[in-house]
């Protein structure tokens, strides 16, 4: 069970429950959600996040994605990253953690 992190707001992962799924704007944008490994984490709140509120931590059980995903590298930061190929299904999230 490999696990892995995305976080987002506390509204939008209440709007993903409703709708049954997560969809991150990058996936438009890239075509996929980027998502981190544990010690990547504080790096990514540090660089996209710093300042803001209400965010929770995704925990997500990657067998249990219905959405294909892959580590790619990212040569921004020189460091391999998990990305999702598209939405997240809601019961692939295990844990939702307060930040």
């Amino acid at each position: 069970m490999p696990i892995i992190y995305h976080v987002t707001t506390g509204a939008d992962w209440s709007a993903a429950k409703e709708k049954g799924f997560y969809e991150h704007p990058s996936l438009k944008a890239e075509g996929f959600i980027h998502c981190s490994q544990d010690h990547q984490v504080a790096g990514v709140l540090e660089r996209y996040f710093a300042g803001q509120t209400d965010l929770v931590k995704l925990v997500i059980d990657t067998d249990k994605l219905t959405s294909k995903f892959i580590f790619d590298w990212s040569p921004s930061v020189q460091d391999t990253f998990p990305h999702i190929y598209g939405p997240i299904n809601t019961d692939a999230v295990i844990d939702i953690l307060v930040l």
